[in-house]
């Protein structure tokens, strides 16, 4: 009976459909997904970014042909950042855009890709980590928590945090604070516009301690002879950003911006040393690159 009720229901819009040119009880068309922003919009949970997005200016940008990945902080992530904060950056223009542009990645990057990648370079400039665990996926510590909502003009997931970018690593030697003497050095030797660079560096860094190690006038002798000085400290420096999970149990060789080579050797117990000096903490990730702490100064060879 229903079967006959629909024919007819059919049957009696026939002519109209005709006339339209379409063929009859045709499906409606499906929607054309909007593009990034409209889609933030329609959500309701993005109301505190899209206000973002707006007061930065960056509306026409996400609203262009991109394509362009965002990981998108919800209301909730929002709610998270101290008011004063908040307001602070919505007032500040250009702190705002940088921090907006750091939550975006050119091209489609799908959660398939997030899995397996390590760093994902953003429209900024600065490169998020990326980690995915028992299917979990974090960038930059935050918990993509709504994946792959298809755009117009590119992919949406959401996060639950709000990602601020990275200090570079001359700024995080310095807000460490354990690294007074490294950082004095480093200046001394005219290498902080290098370290402050792109990059990316992965710094084996000796703290106050292992300098405090070397044998008496040690110091003073290196911090006045700036080219021993500069070959001692770009000897502690790798190109490119090596993590402790992209080392293997073994021995390994790499070539230093110095030029010549560290011995670095991967315990089974996961334990890592540099020409002898103990790795005493791992893989504090600057915006251009990456920091192992060491307790030991090794010098050229």
């Amino acid at each position: 009976m229903k079967r006959v009720l629909l024919l007819a229901a059919c049957a009696a819009f026939v002519p109209a459909a005709a006339v339209a040119g379409e063929p009859p009880c045709a499906k409606p068309a499906a929607k054309a997904p909007g593009d990034l922003v409209d889609t933030a919009v329609a959500a309701g949970s993005f109301t505190t970014l899209v206000k973002a997005v707006q007061a930065a200016g960056l509306v026409e940008t996400l609203k262009g042909p991109g394509p362009f990945t965002v990981f998108a902080p919800n209301d909730a992530a929002f709610a998270k950042v101290p008011a004063d904060v908040l307001a602070g950056l919505l007032a500040d223009k250009a702190a705002l855009t940088k921090v907006l542009t750091y939550h975006v990645v050119p091209g489609r990057v799908t959660s398939a890709d997030l899995a397996r990648s390590t760093w994902a370079k953003t429209v900024g400039g600065g490169s998020l980590l990326v980690g995915a665990t028992e299917g979990e996926i974090r960038v930059d510590g935050a918990k993509v928590i709504g994946a792959d909502l298809e755009t117009s003009n590119g992919i949406i997931h959401v996060v639950d945090t709000v990602m601020l970018p990275r200090k570079d690593l001359v700024d995080t030697a310095v807000g460490a604070g354990a690294f007074t003497t490294l950082v004095a050095a480093v200046k001394a030797a005219g290498l902080v516009d290098t370290l402050k660079g792109e990059g990316p560096f992965t710094v084996f860094a000796p703290t106050d301690a292992a300098f405090a190690a070397l044998p008496a006038g040690a110091v003073d002798g290196l911090l006045k002879d700036v080219p021993q000085l500069k070959a001692v400290l770009t000897y502690h420096v790798v190109p490119g950003r090596v993590l402790s999970s992209d080392l293997k149990v073994g021995t390994l060789e790499v070539a230093t911006v110095e030029g010549r080579k560290l011995t670095i050797v991967k315990a089974a117990d996961g334990g890592v040393t540099v020409n002898g000096a103990k790795v005493t903490s791992a893989d504090v990730v600057g915006g251009n690159g990456v920091i192992h702490v060491i307790d030991g100064v090794v010098l050229p060879k």
